[in-house]
């Protein structure tokens, strides 16, 4: 999959595109059928199968105090939709300029730098532009002016209730994977660049490595089994979330922190991605490390135990 951050980069050449517009937050199945729709017509046209996201997403601009946490990273949702046979992905960078623009500006300009668009799919409620000015009524009119396809897809619906990033998060907010998984379409994961810590996981003899997960959802605090995957490798591991209560820290931080059981090497900055098994316990206060320390060799011991029994992943 081609990876670009304008849609002059794309380069079609002779060959029609067609385009899927949308945050795809999770990719999940109601995305899916957006990707899908949108690859099928490009396969039938000999075209470009396009989709077009953004760098952030747009609620960190146009309403930073209402802007819900994501799923997923980017690199994560980048590998979601290359898996549905995207062609290439144009991530747009979404900024006070750029929220600025009409709805119309914006695909008057796509068409332009594309050349020739044989179809846009989104969500049947899908609006952007400044001011939240377009939607599948302004596409379907740029349509018959630009000669162009528009397929508005409605939701999709699992077990009587529409599919939603809004909803997979609640479900991850109560720790209930399971249902995350079913509506994503593949099993629930974080991911993010391992960066440095304070240490003291290599002091207690557990080093472990630091996710960077800033403005991401995450699951209930708590000590996890769990398997990382690495560079296409997996793992086992203990996963911990929380704020590390023991430590008495003024200004405690939430922290995800993973010991990759039988690894040893550097893994600052690279990325991990954590497909959680278990949840062990709840995150506690100690009386003292060394009672941490025990805690945490009878939490691997838990750990070996679940991640031998449950579910396993396919890389």
């Amino acid at each position: 999959m081609k990876l670009v951050h304008t849609a002059a980069q794309v380069l079609p050449g002779k060959r029609k595109v067609c385009l899927a517009i949308g945050v795809f937050d999770g990719a999940h199945l109601g995305h899916q059928q957006i990707i899908r729709q949108t690859v099928s017509d490009a396969r039938q046209q000999d075209a470009l199968a396009l989709v077009v996201t953004f760098d952030r997403h747009p609620g960190s601009v146009v309403a930073p105090d209402r802007v819900p946490p994501l799923l997923y990273s980017l690199p994560q949702k980048s590998r979601a939709l290359e898996a549905l046979g995207t062609d290439a992905l144009l991530i747009i960078r979404f900024d006070q300029a750029f929220s600025s623009q009409p709805g119309e500006t914006f695909i008057r300009q796509l068409a332009h730098d594309l050349g020739r668009i044989h179809s846009i799919c989104v969500g049947a409620d899908f609006v952007f532009g400044h001011r939240r000015s377009g939607n599948v009524a302004l596409l379907r009119q740029l349509g018959s002016t630009l000669g162009f396809e528009v397929h508005g897809l409605p939701a999709v619906t699992l077990d009587g209730q529409t599919v939603s990033s809004t909803r997979i998060r609640e479900a991850v907010s109560r720790g209930d994977f399971d249902a995350a998984t079913h509506m994503l379409g593949r099993p629930y994961s974080i991911a993010g660049p391992v960066v440095h810590g304070d240490r003291l996981g290599h002091q207690l003899g557990f080093p472990t490595a630091n996710l960077e997960m800033t403005g991401r959802m995450l699951p209930p605090n708590g000590v996890y089994a769990a398997n990382v995957t690495l560079s296409g490798k997996l793992f086992q591991a203990v996963l911990n979330i929380g704020h590390r209560p023991t430590l008495n820290s003024p200004t405690p931080v939430t922290r995800v922190e993973a010991h990759l059981l039988d690894f040893s090497g550097d893994l600052y900055e690279r990325e991990l991605e954590v497909f959680f098994v278990r949840k062990l316990r709840e995150e506690r206060k100690f009386p003292s490390l060394d009672e941490l320390k025990a805690r945490i060799s009878l939490d691997i011991a838990e750990a070996r135990s679940a991640l031998t029994t449950g579910p396993r992943i396919s890389l």
